[in-house]
């Protein structure tokens, strides 16, 4: 019913209310380096009579996906459950640990060595990820998030990620790129990449001679990502609230732009039309609050790192590179892990 972020620190707060949440202010008491994830909910629930169900979602689990929440909120809303977290299944050999000093023969715990699986053919263990924890009220209160009518929830394992250690960030990082969450309905192939000029293929800033010529940067790396997506059969098209011609022809892109646009949704939306596509096959990378419309509208958004807020909230993703540092051709390679997703879909 609600989304809220538990904190005590005021940048994070700033975020989250960026990004649509509420915000919960932990007292000092449940913000110490000790303080468990129960104690901040049962404070939380001290201040919000209202609320029936708890779903603690991790942090540290970035791979988590919405299907999986909601799967998870109808086992207790609508099968009687009254709390349900997330596991993942392992295969991995158990032996019992010999401390020490002790003169003692290690057993094996969860195999018998005269007859060993294969990791193939074994079923494998249930063990818990820490992903979430959902639970009824009455049992927060008495200071649990596990018990009543327990389930577990199986997740797969490409989208179980813990991160508990910094080797396990990088990890998460692959995993999200890999396995990242792409939208609730059925995949299509991006047809048509639609890129603001001014602060994504470009760094937004305008150098002028003394001759009173313009002149701009841009990254190489982007005219590589450019070129890729048009091997690969995906139309780029161009779209700038100012007259760049001269920009544009000096760059020698070959792609089709409208400039001095005063409504990039409408210029979308007649590409869109024109090229018989729906929604879902097209992609924008926009920059500013006058490309929100469009980041919403396409099937794939996405912004540079030195977006604006506004645009960074309506955007399904973010890039870590800047406008005109690269940001072009990351995006590219984001679409081309989708496209991969939706040839692997077709196959199976």
């Amino acid at each position: 019913n609600s989304v809220w972020v538990s904190t005590d620190h005021d940048e994070i707060e700033k975020v989250a209310k960026q990004f649509g949440a509420q915000v919960h202010r932990r007292s000092p008491e449940v913000s110490q380096d000790s303080s468990t994830s129960l104690e901040a909910i049962r404070e939380f629930l001290n201040h919000h009579h209202e609320v029936d169900i708890v779903g603690n979602i991790q942090a540290t689990s970035p791979c988590l996906h919405p299907s999986d929440l909601i799967k998870v909120a109808d086992l207790i809303q609508k099968e009687g459950f009254d709390s349900v977290f997330s596991v993942v299944r392992r295969h991995q050999f158990r032996w019992s640990e010999v401390k020490k000093g002790e003169n003692k023969m290690t057993e094996p715990q969860n195999l018998n060595p005269a007859k060993r699986y294969r990791r193939q053919d074994w079923p494998g263990e249930l063990y818990e990820n820490g992903s979430f924890y959902f639970a009824k009220r009455h049992l927060v209160e008495k200071g649990y998030l596990q018990g009543g009518k327990m389930a577990y929830y199986e997740m797969r394992a490409e989208h179980s990620v813990d991160i508990d250690i910094d080797i396990d960030w990088p990890i998460a990082e692959q995993r999200v790129l890999s396995f990242g969450y792409f939208g609730k309905e059925p995949l299509k192939e991006v047809k048509l990449l639609v890129c603001s000029i001014d602060g994504c293929l470009t760094n937004g800033r305008i150098y002028v001679t003394e001759d009173q010529k313009e002149m701009v940067s841009y990254d190489y790396r982007d005219i590589v990502g450019i070129d890729l997506l048009k091997k690969r059969g995906i139309q780029v098209r161009l779209v700038s609230e100012r007259d760049c011609s001269k920009t544009l022809s000096a760059m020698q892109l070959g792609c089709i732009a409208k400039v001095s646009a005063t409504n990039k949704l409408q210029v979308l939306e007649d590409w869109q039309k024109d090229m018989g596509l729906s929604w879902k096959e097209v992609a924008y990378l926009g920059n500013e609050e006058s490309d929100v419309d469009c980041l919403k509208k396409a099937g794939m958004s996405g912004v540079p790192a030195d977006a604006c807020v506004v645009a960074q909230k309506a955007a399904g993703y973010i890039c870590k590179s800047n406008g005109g540092c690269g940001a072009v051709r990351e995006f590219a390679e984001h679409i081309f892990l989708l496209l991969e997703k939706v040839n692997s879909a077709r196959k199976q």
